[in-house]
């Protein structure tokens, strides 16, 4: 299989650190993968955590194979200024964006299976002109020209063993959630995740759950007619199309051992409302991913981490799930 992109996050995070720890850590099954990122700020973030660490150059994506059983491969992205950890800065913007979009291009061109994204901290790029809310909206844009097969995201799904969430709406003010859930948004995002489903996570008959939004399922619409009017219509719709999915449930009682045993994903109307099981369940073990696209995307599904950046104490769990991840869907996806 090719080789997984990694692109670099803020490198005053926690990211390239968690990212030179997995490689001292591979095994045998580690999927290759190569950083986009400054070589020099990848020494550094090793030498923080207090690591020996070989770092390779290479000026194209198909040598991380060769090199990765013995050297971290790095396609040299140089920073603007040197990272202090802890204190990002905008000067460093352009790269961090570049980086992920390099990642993209690498896939684009067939030099890579998969995206792995570090995280970003998206004040940071504002203050630089970012206009994307997250990640998740911007590899979308990058790759809106390419061709697929299945319905169009991005949706944004959380998973971890025994738990998969995705997001009706993603990265908006909870003030502005309900005007956001019209039909359209939730029989859209609803498909995408089934199509994934299938085809992503090899599921032959998919049961997707959908979350209310108003506490206990509006109550008959005496808390709310979102479920009445938005919701419960969608769910009708492609139950006729012979999908297994549910009316909206209440979301208090949705994420309990027995509930998680009679679905395989969840859609959450809002972003912590889906977030928050996920991450009480398995903080250092779930994988953010995005759904609906035509590139295979994955990335840790924690921040940056400024406030322990340096210290070489930032756990890798989930950067590692991220990358088993990207592997297996890459690798089912190409069968």
């Amino acid at each position: 299989m090719r080789p997984l992109a990694v692109s670099m996050g803020d490198p005053a995070g926690v990211g390239l650190e968690i990212a030179v720890r997995a490689w001292t850590q591979r095994t045998a099954a580690t999927a290759p993968f190569f950083l986009i990122a400054d070589a020099a700020a990848v020494q550094r973030a090793g030498a923080c955590a207090g690591l020996a660490l070989g770092v390779h150059a290479i000026d194209a994506p198909q040598r991380a194979t060769a090199v990765f059983a013995t050297a971290l491969p790095v396609l040299h992205t140089p920073l603007a200024q040197q990272e202090i950890p802890g204190a990002p800065t905008p000067a460093n913007a352009a790269a961090i964006i570049g980086a992920i979009e390099r990642g993209v291009a690498t896939i684009r061109a067939g030099e890579a299976a998969a995206l792995v994204t570090l995280p970003i901290a998206k004040a940071t790029l504002y203050a630089a002109g970012f206009r994307h809310p997250g990640h998740t909206e911007f590899v979308a844009e990058l790759c809106a020209d390419m061709p697929d097969a299945g319905p169009r995201g991005p949706v944004m799904m959380l998973a971890t063993s025994g738990l998969r969430v995705a997001l009706a709406t993603i990265h908006a003010p909870l003030a502005e959630v309900s005007a956001l859930l019209t039909r359209a948004r939730v029989e859209q995002t609803a498909r995408v995740v089934l199509h994934a489903l299938r085809a992503d996570f090899g599921l032959a008959t998919p049961r997707l759950v959908l979350a209310a939004l108003n506490p206990h399922a509006g109550e008959g619409g005496a808390l709310g007619r979102e479920e009445i009017e938005i919701i419960n219509p969608v769910a009708a719709l492609l139950r006729a199309e012979g999908f297994s999915i549910t009316d909206a449930r209440p979301a208090d009682t949705l994420f309990h051992a027995d509930a998680r045993a009679s679905y395989d994903a969840v859609l959450a109307m809002y972003h912590d409302q889906g977030l928050i099981p996920i991450k009480a369940l398995d903080f250092w073990g779930a994988t953010n991913l995005t759904l609906g696209l035509p590139i295979v995307r994955t990335s840790p599904d924690h921040g940056t981490g400024f406030d322990i950046a340096g210290k070489g104490i930032a756990h890798i769990g989930s950067f590692v799930a991220a990358l088993q991840m990207a592997a297996d869907i890459a690798q089912r996806r190409a069968a």
